[in-house]
């Protein structure tokens, strides 16, 4: 179960969406701090250079659907390149 989950479910237009997405996106393009409105709420996550990106369409019928997952991790670099560098001179 996830620790935090805050979820956004609304009908709007594309020109919308595409406002949206493209905020979205510049906030990626930026260093470290990604903030964007979702739901009632302002998130602002800590992004590292580095994140896995997943896309998905699924046609059932005459529905569409579009799934965009970015994911990254929270665990520090510098612990994780530690513990390789440690286990590989044992």
């Amino acid at each position: 179960m996830a620790d935090v989950k805050v979820e956004r479910k609304v009908a709007m237009s594309r020109a919308e969406m595409a406002q949206w997405m493209a905020d979205l996106a510049k906030e990626f393009s930026g260093e470290g701090t990604v903030t964007f409105r979702l739901a009632d709420s302002t998130v602002e996550l800590k992004v590292p250079d580095d994140v896995r990106f997943e896309a998905e369409v699924e046609v059932d019928g005459d529905e569409v659907e579009l799934e965009i997952e970015l994911k990254w991790s929270t665990a520090r670099r510098t612990t994780r390149a530690a513990a390789k560098s440690g286990s590989a001179s044992s």
